[in-house]
């Protein structure tokens, strides 16, 4: 298409991007993925520890964690791009990559979708989508290519080059090449981090409502626990190489297995607690916490919506408001309590009576209360 008659780019003027119609994403067979006890390192630097994982067929599985906790690693031992020091990987039950085993990338039936998203700067868009195609006649390929970019809006762009395209638009051709070859598997290194905040979640949306429907096994992998929850059906939260905790967002999210877990997905206001046959002293008072021996030191963590205040004088341990932040939709509010070394942090809806320099009654919702046995150091 001509450019002066080339609809303008959705993401260079500050309106959403203009996805193709639902439903036109070509279906795959979506396969299994299982990790046994893998292990890899980088000359003699440990990247992934003895990680055994489980992906079911159909499955959005979403690898959290810090920057160089072994995600982005994992992800290319299951693309075949890396080879693991020990341990088995399998696709359908069948090993692919063990001791005396390894199937190329291309044997796999694996997607990948790179960071950065490693378009052919000298191709066209329509060449980059249809690079993979290489079973298929030209006139196939080129349909296929063109269907691909259709279902992502930039069937228009077919005939550009990828610098002429924003971020975001060069993020959902490389979301129509991985997809093109309808992969089993596709696997997608921080697809929306180059995005800027303002469009990623229209972007990731639709990116996922892509992938549905494709029906491929998809592993993502992201820093940011909030895009985990909303994409993953299952998240595996990684730390230093190893899994620390695997399961539905729920799961992960109200029963974290450490102090590690629960902090990634919210701020917490820590506490030293001690058990007692009635529950755990703190500084807030007893806490109707089953848990522990007694006599055993915990740590309290309360998450900062779990902060209840009242009224000078009524249900609860004294306290003072420090500060009070307006944050949009909630109210941020700092609180000194009587032997605590820090003030706790609360938030309360947007507009509350609540001043700083108030005298209040600190009380904490049980629903919000996690309790973690006492260690020196956890991170």
């Amino acid at each position: 298409m001509p450019q002066e008659n080339r609809p303008q780019s959705a993401l260079g003027n500050g309106r959403q991007p203009n996805w193709g119609a639902p439903g036109t994403a070509g279906a795959t067979i979506a396969a299994g993925l299982v990790f046994e006890n893998v292990s890899h390192d980088y000359d003699g630097v440990a990247s992934v520890r003895d990680l055994s994982l489980s992906i079911a067929p159909g499955e959005i599985l979403c690898l959290l964690g810090h920057s160089g906790c072994g995600k982005t690693t994992l992800m290319r031992i299951a693309a075949g791009v890396e080879r693991q020091s020990l341990g088995k990987v399998l696709i359908n039950g069948q090993e692919i990559a063990g001791d005396q085993t390894f199937l190329p990338p291309e044997k796999r039936g694996v997607g990948l979708m790179f960071q950065d998203y490693a378009l052919f700067p000298h191709m066209t868009i329509l060449s980059n989508v249809m690079f993979g195609l290489t079973g298929l006649s030209r006139k196939n390929a080129q349909a296929a290519a063109f269907a691909a970019l259709g279902r992502v809006g930039l069937a228009d762009y077919a005939a550009d080059y990828p610098h002429a395209l924003s971020g975001g638009e060069q993020q959902r051709v490389a979301l129509a090449r991985a997809l093109v070859p309808r992969p089993g598997i596709l696997l997608m290194d921080e697809p929306f981090s180059g995005l800027d905040k303002r469009l990623r979640d229209s972007v990731r949306d639709q990116t996922l409502a892509v992938i549905r429907e494709t029906r491929a096994t998809c592993i993502i992998v992201t820093h940011d626990p909030e895009e985990a929850m909303r994409m993953g059906d299952k998240i595996a939260l990684m730390r230093k190489g190893r899994l620390v905790q695997h399961g539905t967002a729920a799961e992960l999210y109200n029963n974290p297995v450490d102090l590690f877990a629960a902090r990634f997905f919210s701020e917490l206001n820590q506490i030293e607690g001690r058990v007692t046959a009635k529950g755990v002293e703190t500084p807030l008072g007893l806490l109707g916490v089953e848990t522990g021996s007694e006599g055993e030191k915990v740590d309290v963590c309360i998450r900062p919506q779990g902060i209840c205040l009242s009224n000078a004088g009524l249900c609860g341990v004294p306290g003072r408001i420090l500060s009070k932040r307006f944050v949009g939709e909630v109210d941020l509010l700092s609180i000194v309590v009587d032997g605590l070394d820090h003030p706790l942090q609360a938030r309360v809806r947007a507009g509350s009576s609540w001043e700083a320099g108030m005298d209040v009654a600190v009380d904490t919702d049980p629903k919000d209360v996690l309790v973690f046995p006492r260690r020196e150091s956890q991170f």
